[in-house]
């Protein structure tokens, strides 16, 4: 079973208390919540007050995934704000050991992101160490866009050196996730799977979310 996150990275925020109301019934399992600064990628979206109310609209685990330049400055906000998950880019920062146990220390899981282009083999170092590894399928930077289905290779990879050397990191994926795709993606290994617009873009929030549940389970 692969558990579901929505991104509200594609919610109405007008109605951001009803709409993760209508992913909570329709049996999420995470709220994930995507940080940009117009620098790290092109878009700007939220900071942690807005993860501080996701905090107090939902009792789902919260997983911030930041996509910023020098996260190291604003980890500890996120995690006062009720972060339980942090994810930063090996792309931007240079001691991911260092960041990783700044996360640990501060109460929260820590978790790596890589980029589309960027190969597993940058994350040999720190396996050991985390307790999370987000794999992007699209280019980060908005929503909406077509899954890569070559990210998938990745999965597979850390899936069988996840099992091979015994580490307990889990595996997440982000980016273009639908109802065509999600079952070969949790078949791939993904533990976390994180989907925006094929949740929030729909008219029954609740019942899309519930379908895309029921097919990893």
């Amino acid at each position: 079973m692969s558990l579901l996150a929505p991104s509200i990275l594609a919610a109405d925020f007008s109605n951001l208390a009803q709409q993760i109301r209508a992913v909570e019934l329709g049996n999420a399992d995470i709220i994930h919540c995507d940080i940009m600064d117009g620098k790290f990628v092109p878009n700007i979206t939220f900071g942690p007050k807005i993860v501080a109310t996701v905090n107090k609209l939902t009792k789902l685990p919260i997983d911030v995934h930041l996509m910023i330049e020098q996260p190291q400055n604003i980890i500890k906000d996120f995690i006062n704000s009720g972060a339980d998950y942090i994810t930063v880019h090996q792309e931007e920062v240079i001691h991911l050991d260092r960041i990783i146990n700044l996360i640990k220390e501060n109460g929260a899981k820590a978790g790596v992101s890589i980029n589309p282009s960027t190969p597993i083999e940058s994350l040999f170092p720190i396996l050991h160490l985390t307790d999370l590894i987000l794999v992007m399928s699209v280019n980060p930077g908005f929503g909406g866009q077509k899954f890569l289905d070559y990210t998938l290779e990745k999965v597979r990879s850390l899936k069988q050196l996840k099992t091979e050397k015994d580490y307990n990191f889990q595996i997440e994926l982000d980016g273009g996730v639908n109802a065509e795709n999600i079952v070969e993606i949790k078949n791939a290994g993904c533990d976390i799977i994180v989907a925006g617009t094929a949740v929030f873009k729909n008219e029954n929030i609740t019942e899309t979310t519930t379908k895309l549940k029921n097919l990893i389970i």
